[in-house]
């Protein structure tokens, strides 16, 4: 699978963006027609010590899923967002699995 990764405001870490794509590539376990992930590291600028936007759009065929998640550390909101997709990819794959 194809992972851009996009940070905004700050040059991720190499360690980050290979920590990236070692969970996003788990997601093919679960479901194998993922085209590519789009994601989006972002700091606000608040007092809140929550303060790192991690957003992922993954393309599957016929359609995008988007989770979008803020916490302390870019890793905690990458586990967040995978486990996320994770849950949303094995629905879809059941859904297509019962109509097949």
């Amino acid at each position: 699978m194809k992972v851009n990764v996009q940070s905004v405001n700050f040059n991720a870490d190499q360690k980050l963006i290979d920590f990236i794509q070692r969970k996003l590539d788990r997601l093919e376990n679960y479901y194998d027609k993922v085209i590519y992930a789009d994601v989006f590291l972002k700091v606000q600028n608040t007092s809140a010590k929550d303060n790192k936007v991690t957003e992922i759009l993954l393309s599957v065929p016929g359609d995008d899923i988007m989770v979008k998640k803020t916490c302390k550390k870019f890793e905690e909101c990458v586990d967040e967002c995978v486990s996320s997709l994770q849950r949303q990819l094995i629905k879809r794959k059941e859904k297509l699995s019962a109509h097949v």
